[in-house]
Protein backbone atom coordinates (compact mmCIF):
# COMPACT_ATOMS: atom_id res chain seq x y z
CA UNK A 1 0.00 0.00 0.00
CA UNK A 2 1.11 3.63 -0.63
CA UNK A 3 0.25 5.96 1.57
CA UNK A 4 0.71 10.02 1.15
CA UNK A 5 1.54 11.74 4.47
CA UNK A 6 1.07 15.30 4.98
CA UNK A 7 1.39 17.62 8.08
CA UNK A 8 1.39 21.09 9.42
CA UNK A 9 -0.60 22.45 6.69
CA UNK A 10 -1.54 25.67 8.53
CA UNK A 11 -4.06 27.12 6.63
CA UNK A 12 -1.26 27.59 3.97
CA UNK A 13 -3.75 26.65 0.63
CA UNK A 14 -1.41 27.60 -2.31
CA UNK A 15 0.98 24.70 -0.28
CA UNK A 16 -1.42 22.41 0.10
CA UNK A 17 -2.64 22.73 -3.55
CA UNK A 18 1.00 22.00 -4.82
CA UNK A 19 1.62 19.54 -2.79
CA UNK A 20 -1.70 17.44 -3.82
CA UNK A 21 -0.39 18.01 -7.10
CA UNK A 22 2.96 16.96 -6.80
CA UNK A 23 2.01 13.58 -5.36
CA UNK A 24 1.97 10.61 -7.13
CA UNK A 25 -0.63 8.12 -7.32
CA UNK A 26 -1.16 6.39 -3.68
CA UNK A 27 -4.16 4.25 -2.00
CA UNK A 28 -4.81 6.87 0.51
CA UNK A 29 -3.40 9.92 2.03
CA UNK A 30 -3.19 10.80 5.99
CA UNK A 31 -2.92 14.34 7.97
CA UNK A 32 -0.95 14.38 11.09
CA UNK A 33 -2.63 17.46 12.07
CA UNK A 34 -2.44 21.09 12.47
CA UNK A 35 -4.44 21.81 9.21
CA UNK A 36 -4.95 25.06 10.95
CA UNK A 37 -2.88 27.92 12.01
CA UNK A 38 -0.67 31.01 11.39
CA UNK A 39 -1.93 31.44 7.86
CA UNK A 40 -5.26 33.08 6.04
CA UNK A 41 -6.75 29.97 4.70
CA UNK A 42 -8.26 28.03 7.15
CA UNK A 43 -11.43 27.34 5.32
CA UNK A 44 -10.19 26.39 2.29
CA UNK A 45 -7.62 23.82 3.75
CA UNK A 46 -10.30 22.41 6.05
CA UNK A 47 -12.98 21.82 3.37
CA UNK A 48 -9.64 20.09 0.65
CA UNK A 49 -8.98 17.78 3.66
CA UNK A 50 -11.85 16.58 4.61
CA UNK A 51 -12.68 15.80 0.69
CA UNK A 52 -9.49 13.94 0.11
CA UNK A 53 -7.51 12.91 3.44
CA UNK A 54 -8.84 9.16 5.14
CA UNK A 55 -7.22 9.82 8.11
CA UNK A 56 -6.55 13.17 10.33
CA UNK A 57 -5.37 13.70 13.83
CA UNK A 58 -5.97 16.53 16.25
CA UNK A 59 -2.61 18.83 16.34
CA UNK A 60 -2.20 21.66 18.88
CA UNK A 61 -3.14 24.41 16.74
CA UNK A 62 -6.43 22.72 15.58
CA UNK A 63 -7.40 21.74 19.38
CA UNK A 64 -6.93 25.49 20.63
CA UNK A 65 -9.11 26.92 17.46
CA UNK A 66 -11.29 27.57 20.17
CA UNK A 67 -8.84 29.11 23.11
CA UNK A 68 -6.60 30.74 21.16
CA UNK A 69 -5.71 33.01 24.35
CA UNK A 70 -3.84 29.87 24.62
CA UNK A 71 -1.45 31.29 22.71
CA UNK A 72 -1.50 34.96 23.90
CA UNK A 73 2.18 34.98 24.12
CA UNK A 74 2.95 34.18 20.88
CA UNK A 75 2.32 36.68 18.71
CA UNK A 76 2.24 34.65 15.42
CA UNK A 77 0.38 32.01 16.31
CA UNK A 78 -2.39 33.81 18.36
CA UNK A 79 -3.22 35.88 15.85
CA UNK A 80 -3.89 33.11 13.37
CA UNK A 81 -5.88 31.38 15.86
CA UNK A 82 -8.00 33.98 16.46
CA UNK A 83 -8.45 34.26 12.38
CA UNK A 84 -9.12 31.00 11.94
CA UNK A 85 -11.95 31.07 14.78
CA UNK A 86 -13.55 33.90 12.96
CA UNK A 87 -13.11 32.28 9.72
CA UNK A 88 -14.36 28.60 9.83
CA UNK A 89 -18.22 27.72 10.18
CA UNK A 90 -19.58 26.56 13.44
CA UNK A 91 -19.44 22.65 11.61
CA UNK A 92 -15.57 23.26 10.31
CA UNK A 93 -14.69 24.07 13.87
CA UNK A 94 -16.86 21.25 15.62
CA UNK A 95 -14.29 18.83 12.99
CA UNK A 96 -11.23 19.73 14.16
CA UNK A 97 -12.20 19.75 17.87
CA UNK A 98 -13.51 16.12 17.37
CA UNK A 99 -10.61 14.99 15.71
CA UNK A 100 -8.74 12.00 17.22
CA UNK A 101 -5.44 12.79 19.07
CA UNK A 102 -4.29 9.38 18.18
CA UNK A 103 -5.11 6.73 15.87
CA UNK A 104 -3.78 3.81 13.38
CA UNK A 105 -3.18 3.50 9.96
CA UNK A 106 -2.99 0.62 7.45
CA UNK A 107 -5.32 -1.41 9.27
CA UNK A 108 -2.93 -0.67 12.46
CA UNK A 109 0.47 -1.28 11.08
CA UNK A 110 1.51 2.53 11.92
CA UNK A 111 0.46 5.15 14.85
CA UNK A 112 -0.51 8.48 13.78
CA UNK A 113 -0.55 11.15 15.87
CA UNK A 114 0.25 14.90 15.76
CA UNK A 115 3.42 15.15 18.63
CA UNK A 116 4.69 13.04 20.80
CA UNK A 117 2.58 9.20 21.00
CA UNK A 118 2.30 10.18 25.08
CA UNK A 119 3.29 13.00 25.78
CA UNK A 120 0.98 15.93 24.39
CA UNK A 121 2.70 18.81 22.59
CA UNK A 122 6.23 17.56 23.11
CA UNK A 123 8.21 18.06 20.24
CA UNK A 124 10.34 15.64 19.03
CA UNK A 125 12.90 16.21 16.89
CA UNK A 126 15.06 14.01 14.67
CA UNK A 127 17.40 13.65 17.30
CA UNK A 128 14.82 12.33 19.47
CA UNK A 129 13.40 9.67 17.01
CA UNK A 130 15.42 6.48 19.21
CA UNK A 131 13.52 7.38 22.32
CA UNK A 132 10.49 6.91 20.08
CA UNK A 133 11.43 3.24 20.05
CA UNK A 134 9.59 1.55 23.52
CA UNK A 135 6.06 3.20 21.35
CA UNK A 136 6.63 0.63 18.75
CA UNK A 137 6.44 -3.17 20.07
CA UNK A 138 3.23 -3.08 18.54
CA UNK A 139 3.48 -1.08 15.40
CA UNK A 140 5.61 -1.67 12.13
CA UNK A 141 6.28 2.27 12.48
CA UNK A 142 4.99 5.38 13.36
CA UNK A 143 3.70 9.10 11.47
CA UNK A 144 4.06 12.61 13.43
CA UNK A 145 4.15 16.01 12.67
CA UNK A 146 4.63 19.07 15.47
CA UNK A 147 8.09 20.10 14.63
CA UNK A 148 8.32 20.81 10.78
CA UNK A 149 11.58 19.27 10.51
CA UNK A 150 11.09 16.48 7.47
CA UNK A 151 12.48 13.50 8.63
CA UNK A 152 12.39 9.35 8.51
CA UNK A 153 14.63 6.81 10.17
CA UNK A 154 14.67 3.17 10.83
CA UNK A 155 15.75 2.02 14.22
CA UNK A 156 14.95 -2.11 14.80
CA UNK A 157 12.90 -2.48 11.70
CA UNK A 158 10.46 0.02 12.53
CA UNK A 159 9.90 3.46 10.64
CA UNK A 160 9.86 6.95 12.18
CA UNK A 161 8.62 9.43 9.62
CA UNK A 162 7.87 13.35 9.95
CA UNK A 163 7.17 14.22 6.50
CA UNK A 164 7.63 17.43 7.56
CA UNK A 165 5.74 20.99 6.94
CA UNK A 166 3.16 21.46 3.83
CA UNK A 167 2.39 25.08 5.02
CA UNK A 168 5.05 26.37 7.41
CA UNK A 169 8.68 24.42 7.07
CA UNK A 170 11.01 25.29 9.48
CA UNK A 171 14.15 23.20 8.41
CA UNK A 172 15.69 25.58 6.32
CA UNK A 173 13.78 24.82 3.29
CA UNK A 174 10.87 26.92 2.15
CA UNK A 175 9.57 24.38 -0.05
CA UNK A 176 6.31 22.25 1.09
CA UNK A 177 7.01 19.09 2.40
CA UNK A 178 5.38 15.58 2.50
CA UNK A 179 6.23 11.92 1.94
CA UNK A 180 4.94 9.03 0.59
CA UNK A 181 4.50 5.82 3.17
CA UNK A 182 5.14 2.03 1.10
CA UNK A 183 3.81 -0.08 4.14
CA UNK A 184 4.98 -3.40 1.40
CA UNK A 185 8.44 -1.91 1.98
CA UNK A 186 7.81 -0.35 5.72
CA UNK A 187 9.95 2.56 3.90
CA UNK A 188 9.53 6.48 3.42
CA UNK A 189 10.33 8.61 0.53
CA UNK A 190 10.50 12.45 1.78
CA UNK A 191 9.33 14.79 -0.84
CA UNK A 192 9.58 18.40 -1.61
CA UNK A 193 7.58 21.01 -3.79
CA UNK A 194 7.93 24.82 -4.88
CA UNK A 195 4.55 27.13 -4.09
CA UNK A 196 3.65 30.61 -4.80
CA UNK A 197 4.94 32.46 -1.82
CA UNK A 198 4.02 35.41 -2.83
CA UNK A 199 0.47 34.70 -2.86
CA UNK A 200 0.25 33.47 0.85
CA UNK A 201 1.96 36.75 1.87
CA UNK A 202 -0.03 39.07 -0.55
CA UNK A 203 -3.35 37.41 1.74
CA UNK A 204 -1.24 37.59 4.99
CA UNK A 205 -0.90 41.37 4.04
CA UNK A 206 -4.45 41.70 3.36
CA UNK A 207 -6.13 40.03 6.22
CA UNK A 208 -3.40 41.90 8.63
CA UNK A 209 -2.09 39.16 9.65
CA UNK A 210 1.81 39.43 11.32
CA UNK A 211 3.84 40.06 8.50
CA UNK A 212 6.53 37.60 10.49
CA UNK A 213 4.09 35.05 9.17
CA UNK A 214 4.86 35.19 5.96
CA UNK A 215 8.46 36.47 5.95
CA UNK A 216 9.40 33.15 7.30
CA UNK A 217 7.82 31.51 4.70
CA UNK A 218 10.57 32.39 2.11
CA UNK A 219 13.30 31.55 4.37
CA UNK A 220 11.38 27.92 5.77
CA UNK A 221 11.97 28.87 9.26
Amino acid sequence: MKVGLISDVHANYPALKAVLADMPSVDRIVCAGDVVGYNPMPSECVTRIQGIVSTTVQGNHDRTVETPDEYRLNNTAYAGLKYAQQALSDTQRQWLQNLPETTTIADGEYLLVHSHPENRDEYVFPRGFPELRPYLDDYSGIVLGHTHIQHSATIDDRLIVNPGSVGQPRDGDPRAAYAILDTDTNQAVLRRVSYNIDEVYHEIVVEDLPTETGERLFDGE
